[in-house]
């Protein structure tokens, strides 16, 4: 049996399906052509640029291609000029192509997500060919690690779009990641397409071809166009007859294939039958009852960050580029304040001033009261680093290679440093002499707090982007600064000078790190299931207590949050977690949902306010 995600149980419907195929009888006098299949070409990776070139080329001279599609990770690390090299490639195409960003174009993303649609046109697609439809969307996830996940706001326009669309009419879906738990929200889009007659769904990520059934609709996944270890790349290529797809390897300037795989094309419906579906179960909920939402609010579009808590007021930005303050204690609306484009990070509140990044290429500051704004800074290019106050002062990253000391008062520069060779995402640590911020240059910065010079940068060891301390918000106590990254490693450094105090790989922990109010435990998430505490104070790994929590496998960088000598985090399924700071009990659980948790705000050891890309602003309470 398929070990699903954890979460996810086996549970009874009657939404199931069971496709009948029919011959239709418009099909059948359609006119047969054939279009190319691209996925994975990862630009900028090993030779991602030179094959795809090598298959623009071919492509060119075939002149029985009536268009390409291309089903995500167009490139290797999403950064700017990574998908102006690949427009370059596609643009020398003497046909039409349709494009979407797949999860390495969307994690690592110095524009938040902004530049592919910038570059492209759009980041999901719809046209009509030969009598078919086809439409084409991404998952994600935006900026952070986890399941792929349907936006709620994409989701909306599959709705708006299958409402002008006849449902006798043959659709295609292309996507990139196969709709099933990988991702989180799978069931949106099957529950969807089973209800029209979709012909069958393309996807990606996997780099292999591969045939697929996603609930009873016909699914293929393509190969990468990447070498890889053969000696040539390949993509493919489909024709569609009367009532047949053929999927064809072709390797360019060589041969096509024989066909690998067919299916049949028809009048399909998806039947009712006893067939059990996977889908998120929230049975957790009723073995902490204790804990209930006091309010939530839907907001309709991802959140990528976490809340703010000052006072009474909850505030978070969203991808709609809003920023909302909420009543604490009834989750009514006070004020919102709009920028240009998408706010994908968390709030900082110091006395009446609300800071907030925004990707329209400002550092905003709100009145905490009303939500007008007070000043703004433009870096020039779209900001995707959480802020942190001290002092008066505002410390941020930018996405231009710069870390930047703001007056809080005018917004004013105070001091740039600009000696950082990739985008920061990081919410900056501030300690009383230094401020320390990871970016993806591989490398772990600490600056004079006073005037932003150099003190010391850190390596991890690796000149690999996706293996930089870029994503954990770091932490310190006694002098000593805690990292956890990508490259699966707690690490422990002298503030004053870098040195490594200890480091380990022992416990496969991620990107997810929290220190106790007192200094004496740092706090960090494993990978599988665990939550560990390591003694502060320590010259050697010491761990004062580890927790199984049973989560499963999870990298979603939720930053473990004590508040009252409780510990509270979140899970890429939607689980929050309190934990007893000093013993590692759990106190209890709660699901929200079945997608990625931001960082958590708690109000004190009973209250948290949470966060999801579903677009939820939740407070949860323990009434015990």
């Amino acid at each position: 049996m398929k070990t699903l995600a954890p979460g996810i149980t086996r549970t009874r419907t009657l939404l199931i399906s069971l496709f009948l195929l029919i011959p239709s009888f418009s099909l059948s006098q359609l006119k047969p052509f054939t279009f190319a299949f691209l996925s994975d070409t990862h630009v900028g990776s090993g030779t991602g640029a030179e094959d795809l070139a090598i298959t623009v080329e071919d492509l060119n001279a075939i002149d029985s291609v009536a268009f390409v599609v291309l089903t995500g990770d167009i490139t290797e690390f999403g950064a700017n000029k990574e998908f102006e090299e690949t427009k370059i490639i596609l643009n020398k195409l003497n046909k039409p192509y349709y494009i979407i960003p797949g999860n390495h174009d969307t994690k690592w993303s110095e524009s938040g997500c902004s530049h592919f649609a910038k570059v492209f046109g759009a980041d999901r697609f719809v046209f009509q060919h030969g009598g078919y439809t086809f439409f084409g969307l991404h998952e994600g996830p935006m900026m952070r690690m986890g399941d792929g996940h349907f936006a709620p706001e994409d989701i909306r326009w599959v709705d708006s779009l299958l409402a002008t669309i006849p449902e006798q009419a043959p659709l295609f879906f292309l996507t990139h990641y196969p709709l099933d738990s990988g991702l989180d929200n799978w069931f949106e889009m099957t529950d969807r397409l089973r209800k029209r007659n979709t012909q069958a769904v393309l996807v990606g990520h996997g780099h292999s071809n591969r045939k697929m059934e996603f609930e009873g609709i016909p699914g293929i996944m393509g190969r990468s166009n990447l070498r890889a270890q053969a000696k040539q790349n390949g993509y493919n290529l489909v024709t569609l007859q009367a009532d047949s797809a053929f999927f064809h390897v072709r390797h360019p300037g060589k041969e096509t294939r024989p066909a690998w795989h067919a299916i049949g094309l028809g009048t399909r419906t998806y039947e009712e039958s006893g067939t059990a579906f996977s889908r998120p179960d929230y049975i957790v909920n009723s073995q902490y009852t204790s804990v209930t939402p006091v309010w939530k609010v839907s907001t309709g579009y991802t959140i990528t960050g976490g809340a703010a808590i000052a006072g009474d007021r909850v505030i978070a930005g969203d991808r709609s580029g809003v920023v909302r303050a909420l009543n604490a204690e009834t989750g009514k609306e006070l004020w919102k304040f709009r920028s240009v484009n998408a706010v994908l990070t968390t709030p900082e509140v110091s006395g009446n001033a609300v800071v907030a990044t925004s990707t329209d290429g400002n550092v905003y500051a709100l009145d905490l009261k009303t939500g007008k704004e007070l000043w703004h800074h433009s870096t020039g290019l779209p900001n995707v680093a959480c802020p942190a106050i001290q002092d008066e002062i505002v410390y941020v990253g930018g996405s231009d290679g710069k870390f930047r000391a703001l007056r809080l008062k005018d917004g004013s520069a105070v001091w740039t440093f600009d000696s950082v060779k990739a985008f920061i995402e990081t919410k900056a640590l501030v300690t009383a002499t230094s401020v320390i911020f990871g970016a993806w240059d591989s490398y772990l910065y600490c600056l004079d707090k006073a005037n932003g010079s150099l003190i010391w940068k850190w390596n991890n060891g690796t000149n690999g982007r996706g293996l930089s301390p870029a994503a954990e918000w770091p932490v310190a106590a006694n002098g000593r600064i805690f990292v956890v990254a990508p490259d699966r490693a707690a690490t422990v450094l002298e503030e004053k000078d870098g040195s490594v105090v200890w480091r380990s790989k022992a416990h496969q922990v991620r990107e997810s790190a929290g220190i106790s109010k007192d200094g004496a435990r740092f706090y960090a998430k494993c990978m599988n299931d665990t939550l560990f505490a390591y003694d502060a104070a320590s010259n050697v790994e010491k761990l004062v207590w580890a927790t199984d929590c049973k989560y499963g496998y999870d990298i979603d960088p939720s930053m473990p949050m004590e508040r009252d000598g409780k510990v509270f985090f979140g899970t890429k399924n939607g689980l929050v977690f309190c934990l007893d700071g000093k013993t590692g009990s759990i106190e209890w659980t709660h699901k929200i949902s079945n997608t990625i948790v931001n960082t958590v705000a708690p109000i004190d050891g009973k209250s948290v306010v949470v966060t999801d890309f579903d677009g939820n602003i939740v407070l949860l309470r323990n009434s015990d």
